[in-house]
């Protein structure tokens, strides 16, 4: 399906622009976009699973909802950071217990990482999983005393920028091949679920907000679509963020680092979870 971007912006966004006509399917279903999508997700739910078996969870409800539950795993010791690390999906799909094993990295480095499930569309329209991610971020705020730095992939990532302009608790962020700006979506399959509309992508779409002048690092792989590329890129342009597109890493390996304390973005979020609540931390 072809579209084309209007990137409307207000004060703190990237100016608006047209882009060429696109393959908006194509751009933006990742799934289809890479073959071996599906044993990829499969791998994450075993690795979960053993390390959440190695590492039992706290469970941190933060609604009434089956899925208003977050597993919080903590470090030994008191936590140097808080990160809530927000699973993908195009907000349809997916949970928290898809992805423990990200917690590893991290907690290696002394964070403790809250992941969160929330209701999946089309059982509640976008707005409610917002309003989830917000409550789920004050709920970790009074559970661990700390400022929050929000961590999300995909769905997550915009969920996390969400967060850094509208939650009081998160103060840093760091989205992972993230999504900005919602009105491409609206020509695709994924929309199905979504039932997006153009004033409510809109509403609902970061980069059409004043950047809120937190700390912010977004990263997406370099082998992802030209689409998720320029929405990070020109994300972080217009909200004073810095960018990085590690080579060769698609939609979902792009996450693979998580679970490596030694790795970049490991230490990267570390330190950013340490500047949320006002520590020094090397990167």
């Amino acid at each position: 399906m072809d579209a084309l971007y209007h990137g409307t912006g207000l004060a703190g966004a990237p100016s608006p622009r047209k882009a060429a006509p696109m393959d908006a399917e194509a751009e933006y279903n990742n799934r289809a976009r890479v073959g071996e999508s599906g044993a990829i997700i499969a791998g994450w739910a075993e690795s979960a699973a053993r390390f959440r078996a190695a590492h039992p969870p706290e469970t941190l409800r933060y609604g009434p909802g089956p899925r208003e539950a977050m597993d919080l795993f903590l470090p030994t010791g008191t936590p140097r950071g808080a990160a809530l690390l927000i699973h993908g999906g195009y907000w349809q799909a997916l949970g928290r217990e898809w992805g423990s094993h990200w917690a590893a990295g991290l907690l290696a480095q002394g964070v403790a990482v809250a992941l969160p499930s929330y209701d999946l569309c089309p059982s509640v329209p976008l707005a409610r999983i917002c309003a989830q991610m917000e409550a789920a971020s004050a709920t970790l705020h009074a559970r661990l005393g700390m400022k929050l730095l929000a961590i999300g992939h995909s769905a997550g990532g915009h969920l996390a920028a969400w967060l850094l302009a509208r939650a009081p608790h998160v103060t840093a962020a760091l989205p992972i091949s993230g999504l900005f700006w919602l009105e491409p979506l609206l020509p695709t399959s994924l929309n199905a679920a979504l039932r997006l509309d153009a004033e409510t992508a809109r509403e609902l779409s970061p980069g059409l907000r004043p950047a809120p002048g937190k700390p912010l690092h977004l990263v997406v792989g370099g082998a992802e679509s030209a689409e998720f590329l320029r929405q990070s890129r020109d994300f972080a342009q217009g909200w004073g963020g810095s960018f990085e597109a590690p080579e060769g890493l698609n939609h979902f390996t792009v996450l693979d680092p998580l679970s490596d304390p030694s790795q970049p973005m490991t230490r990267r979020a570390a330190m950013l979870a340490g500047q949320a609540c006002g520590l020094v931390m090397d990167a």
